[in-house]
């Protein structure tokens, strides 16, 4: 059997995931304009790319600072030449020696925490540490306000364990427009900063004072007290995004290539190869004001076709139509035409396959950038 050819959009197997690498250049640029501005590093979250490929995109070509959310991606990167590695999910016990493997190996491995047990185990394990400090509600992390933190902090110095601390702003992806987002820029700055002092009060070092969310990331206007800024989605971008005004539909530069292959014109139905396997079940903008259903419907050449959606999604096949609310005949596609699915979360769908097919700036064939995943 001969291998399909990956090396043009014509000759692509359906479904399969592409990537605009000139969108890519112009998303990564912005926002490390914007860090540069503000006077903080930037830290890339690599939980989206799970690529080389697209990491040294990230890091101008050069390995540096990244954060990850698996070990697998620690040890991929890694290898890959980043030494320097933030692992932003809580320490489970049970992965510190995993954790100190790749440190004896010569890894700058750091994990949080926000609890005196995961502190102790760390301390005894000897492993560097950011206790993750609570924002906003979303998820883990200790109050600054909360008399556990200095304790925590102190666990971790007795045994030279203290890193600093971080926090996420989760909770920005609730809500829409740049000027909310720097509000919660600002709460995610006051927090953790004012954490940072609490432990400085009482005689800690604090030398890494970590925040980021891609939203608040893009909408910060002052990060005194801060050291580094974290973001991930923002490489790629998506519709949940794009619903939130952090980006426009015009910087989405993840798409899912896909075939029509059926009709069924009483129900206004357009079948397409590509269901949820392809695209993934996330719903994400299913709470926002618009809700674009499995994906935003494109033209093969990425041009958007207006208010057609993926109202359905099966395991392999996908149903298009407009959007509910909406008059008028279909689009004339007939089977066989080419499209492309804007993602909802370009973390989900990226997940669903082992490989970008990306889309050189400069034109000619394509490249094939490898992706994987695992924790």
């Amino acid at each position: 059997m001969m291998a399909p050819d990956l090396s043009s959009l014509d000759a692509l197997p359906t479904p399969a995931l592409l990537l605009d690498e000139s969108r890519i250049m112009q998303n990564i640029a912005r926002l490390s304009g914007r860090a540069e501005r503000l006077g903080v590093s930037l830290r890339p979250h690599l939980k989206t790319a799970k690529s080389v490929e697209a990491a040294r995109r990230l890091t101008g070509g050069v390995p540096g600072p990244i954060t990850v959310s698996t070990l697998a991606e620690a040890e991929v990167f890694y290898d890959a030449g980043h030494a320097d590695i933030l692992y932003a999910v809580g320490i489970a016990p049970q992965k510190l020696e995993r954790v100190q493997a790749l440190r004896a190996r010569g890894c700058d491995l750091v994990v949080i925490l926000d609890s005196e047990t995961q502190a102790q185990a760390v301390a005894q394990a000897e492993v560097l540490a950011l206790i993750e400090i609570d924002s906003d509600g979303h998820r883990g992390g200790l109050r600054p306000d909360d008399p556990v933190l200095v304790h925590v902090g102190r666990i971790l110095h007795d045994s030279g364990c203290l890193r600093g601390v971080m926090t996420h702003a989760g909770e920005s992806y609730t809500v829409r427009g740049t000027r909310a987002h720097a509000e919660f820029a600002e709460l995610e700055r006051k927090a953790v900063v004012s954490a940072a002092e609490a432990l400085r009060d009482v005689g800690l070092p604090c030398p890494t004072v970590s925040v980021g969310s891609t939203p608040t990331a893009h909408a910060a206007r002052d990060l005194t007290g801060v050291t580094e800024l974290r973001a991930g989605v923002y490489m790629f971008f998506d519709l949940v995004m794009a619903g939130i005004d952090v980006c426009a539909v015009d910087d989405i530069a993840l798409s899912v290539l896909t075939t029509v292959i059926g009709h069924q014109p009483a129900k206004g139905w357009t079948m397409i190869d590509a269901g949820w396997m392809a695209l993934s079940r996330d719903r994400g903008t299913a709470a926002q004001d618009v809700d674009q259903g499995y994906g935003l419907v494109c033209d093969e050449n990425g041009r958007v076709l207006p208010d057609l959606i993926v109202s359905s999604a099966n395991q392999e096949h996908g149903i298009v139509s407009l959007r509910s609310g909406v008059d008028g005949p279909m689009p004339d596609l007939p089977v066989g035409t080419r499209l492309r699915i804007l993602p909802n979360h370009a973390c989900a769908t990226a997940a669903q396959h082992d490989r970008y097919n990306v889309l050189l700036q400069v034109g000619g064939p394509m490249q094939t950038w490898p992706r994987f995943g695992g924790w």
